[in-house]
């Protein structure tokens, strides 16, 4: 490889990751988690791969070494589910994920004996969750997030029901995926590692289609079917879990189901709620005051401490306490609903719907655009780009509402770009 540089290959690959819309913090326990996960050289191989798929043949050119050095390298990588590889139109291509949600989860979504899966949660544990940075760089940079709530099914009444689109329903996700994989909550796991760990099942965290078949083949998730799929859903509901997936509405590659304890998504809507760290489903739990018996049951369930008792104001028992909602950082899951015994939270819908991208491109741009990134999605991986690739990103852009198309120009600073965006006007 004719990479040379007097930055060691973990510095590289730090820089690289912070291409990505969501990037990384550099820290002393960063780099210990990439020297687990990474040798210096795998460090400094991926620190030049592009952000989009790219084939064996592209990292040859790239790494300037022989096609087949490149390809068993790569599937190494995959092997340790640090790229992910997938099959497009008879091609295998590879990916590099971002840490969250990527590579980070993976590392321990399966038990093994090839790294410290010890020493390496309790480094997460300090990284993400005592160190602050990281976790509030990535939930709370921009407007649009990695992650959004699904709704709890078995919360909904008929009427709910009639207005519940098939996207926001983790249920469709699994009966339309191409590919359904299974693996150990990353989260739980991770906590078990430090002593933190609750009681909710472990093997029930959810990838789907590219990222699910990649997981199955290297054995970081094992497939399952529609049926099994349904019935871990059930399972989750059962044990009060959010599910919290990829926000996008078309393709959505995981769903975690979430406990208020162990997941950092949820963690994060606690710490950073004002800051909206995860999109929201389309309702709101509305209390019935009349009826609330002030029992705390949908307190003791929310994960975000949404909602809490306070005085009924009645005279004539004034100990009397009632629920009460804080709307600003309610997620809209809906698990207080069939927690409540008295029947008194329903859900409504919110005033105004929540924008989910369409898919994985959309987010990214997007998220890039509003992150000052958007040039590293552009440019990749600083060489020459395909037309068919850079028309794909531009027509995203061009579909985006005029206030960010406003933001991109600004950013690229590009005269064709702001005249693609002029044509499109007139």
């Amino acid at each position: 490889m004719a990479h040379h540089s007097l930055k060691s290959g973990y510095a590289e690959l730090t820089e690289r990751l912070n291409r990505f819309p969501q990037g990384v913090t550099p820290s002393a326990h960063l780099k210990k988690i990439l020297s687990i996960l990474f040798t210096e050289r795998e460090a400094a191989l991926v620190s030049v791969l592009p952000i989009k798929p790219f084939t064996a043949k592209k990292a040859a050119a790239i790494w300037k070494i022989p096609l087949v050095d490149a390809r068993k390298t790569l599937d190494r990588l995959a092997d340790k589910a640090l790229l992910l590889d997938m099959q497009e139109e008879g091609e295998m291509m590879y990916v590099l994920p971002p840490p969250m949600a990527g590579f980070f989860e993976f590392s321990l979504m399966r038990i093994r004996d090839d790294i410290n899966q010890k020493a390496l949660s309790e480094l997460f544990y300090e990284y993400i969750n005592v160190e602050e940075d990281f976790i509030k760089s990535l939930f709370t940079d921009g407007e649009t997030q990695l992650g959004r709530v699904f709704i709890h099914e078995p919360a909904l009444s008929a009427e709910n029901a009639l207005h519940v689109l098939d996207y926001e329903r983790a249920s469709e996700v699994i009966r339309t995926a191409s590919h359904r994989g299974i693996g150990v909550c990353y989260c739980r796991h991770k906590m078990m590692h430090v002593g933190r760990a609750c009681d909710a099942p472990m093997d029930i965290c959810m990838t789907f289609n590219n990222a699910g078949a990649s997981l199955i083949r290297h054995g970081f998730a094992r497939a399952i079917d529609v049926s099994e799929g349904l019935d871990l859903l059930r399972q989750a509901y059962e044990n009060n879990l959010v599910q919290f997936g990829e926000n996008v509405l078309q393709r959505v590659n995981f769903i975690c189901n979430c406990c208020g304890c162990c997941c950092e998504a949820m963690i994060a809507a606690r710490r950073f709620g004002m800051l909206h760290p995860v999109h929201t489903t389309n309702f709101l739990p509305k209390v019935n005051d009349d009826e609330c018996t002030g029992c705390g049951r949908c307190v003791r369930v929310c994960p975000v401490e949404a909602i809490g008792l306070a005085s009924a104001s009645d005279p004539h028992l004034p100990k009397r306490e009632k629920a009460k909602l804080n709307e600003e950082i309610c997620l809209g899951c809906g698990l207080c609903v069939r927690k409540c015994p008295a029947e008194a939270i329903r859900l409504e819908s919110r005033p105004k719907r929540v924008i989910t991208p369409l898919n994985s491109t959309h987010r990214a741009v997007v998220m890039a655009i509003e992150r000052g990134k958007l040039q590293n999605l552009i440019f990749d991986n600083r060489l020459l780009m395909s037309h068919r690739a850079m028309a794909a990103i531009l027509g995203v852009i061009l579909k985006l509402p005029p206030i960010k198309q406003v933001m991109a120009s600004r950013q690229m600073k590009s005269r064709y770009l702001e005249t693609l965006i002029e044509r499109l006007k007139n």
